[in-house]
């Protein structure tokens, strides 16, 4: 969206389409709830550090689904935190299973349903093929595709089906008339249904579907990449298309490019590391693989009930007043 457009949508459109009550509401929820277990809690720095938070993409790790779900942002949030999570696992080269794949996103988003994997898994495979194993790579643009644009896709999908049931069923009588004769020979079709589209009515198909308010979808002139460069499509190729094209991943902004994915060391899950409490070294430290749960960055230390604690004033001085003895003492000695 062009920046003028914000100055030509209505107060309530702008609200709309940016979820703006979405994180008041929930701001002020987790203030209301983290007041009543510390009564001290400062809420401009506890509305500061949430709002922090959710400007740098970190306030999606141990959230429910139905917050995760209920904006784009949330959404491309967390699949790029789901990346820095697990991005060992692509480095590694493992192939996981759907159900390894869910488990991991239940250690980020305790209640992630399965249904999200089982459709993300279908991207990639076939329906017949859900066992295989799938790597990270493939996984994780195929997830994004999946969860962002999960209401466009679903749109899509009855379209297609349309465009489908428009053609002739295969069990209609096709009626051949044969020369020099008036008769006319009745063929029956016995060839299964075609499972793809023309390329350009399914474009047709789908063209009202864009530049939505209410959901997400990818921009029209990726969408023209896809579907203007082939005749016909299934809807298994237009989904594929989706998961790997780069203007489409570029334009969401979360994910780098496939050859940069792996790229780099790890990265630290939140911008607000200080609020974290501080553990002593360890002699075996963790796999970096393992999950440390960090602090959500909207829970201020006040809100946690963490404070320091400070040796007493009286430490120092009287070790002080002890060296000065020893030294007067020495010095006594000498002087004998």
């Amino acid at each position: 969206m062009a920046q003028d457009d914000r100055y030509s949508m209505s107060a309530e459109k702008y609200l709309t389409k940016h979820n703006i009550l979405v994180y008041l509401e929930d701001a002020v929820t987790q203030l209301l709830e983290h007041r009543e277990e510390n009564s001290k809690v400062n809420s401009v720095k506890f509305l500061t550090d949430y709002f922090s938070s959710v400007r740098d993409g970190n306030h999606t790790m141990f959230r429910e689904y139905s917050f995760i779900h209920s904006t784009p942002h949330n959404r491309a949030s967390f699949v790029r935190l789901f990346w820095k999570c697990y991005r060992q696992i692509g480095k590694k080269g493992d192939l996981l299973s759907i159900q390894e794949y869910h488990s991991l996103l239940g250690l980020i988003s305790p209640d992630f349903p399965f249904d999200v994997v089982k459709k993300t898994a279908r991207i990639i495979l076939i329906d017949d093929a859900l066992d295989c194993l799938i790597s990270f790579s493939d996984f994780i643009y195929a997830f994004q595709a999946q969860l962002y644009y999960e209401e466009f896709l679903e749109k899509c999908s009855a379209k297609y089906q349309s465009l489908l049931q428009s053609f002739c069923s295969p069990r209609d009588p096709v009626v051949v008339p044969t020369s020099g004769s008036e008769e006319a020979t009745v063929h029956q079709s016995s060839g299964q249904r075609s499972e793809d589209v023309d390329s350009m009515h399914f474009f047709r198909a789908i063209y009202p579907l864009c530049d939505r308010i209410e959901y997400s979808s990818p921009p029209i002139s990726s969408l023209k990449e896809i579907l203007f460069n082939v005749p016909r499509i299934s809807f298994y190729g237009f989904l594929i298309s989706i998961a790997k094209s780069e203007s489409i991943n570029a334009h969401i902004g979360r994910l780098p490019p496939k050859m940069e994915l792996l790229e780099g060391g790890d990265t630290e899950l939140t911008s607000l590391p200080e609020l974290a409490p501080q553990r002593a070294p360890q002699s075996n430290p963790p796999s970096r693989t393992m999950l440390v749960r960090p602090t959500m960055p909207a829970r201020s230390k006040s809100a946690l009930g963490i404070t320091k604690t400070r040796k007493p004033a009286q430490l120092p001085t009287q070790l002080d007043s002890s060296s000065s003895d020893t030294d007067t003492v020495s010095d006594s000695t000498e002087s004998i």
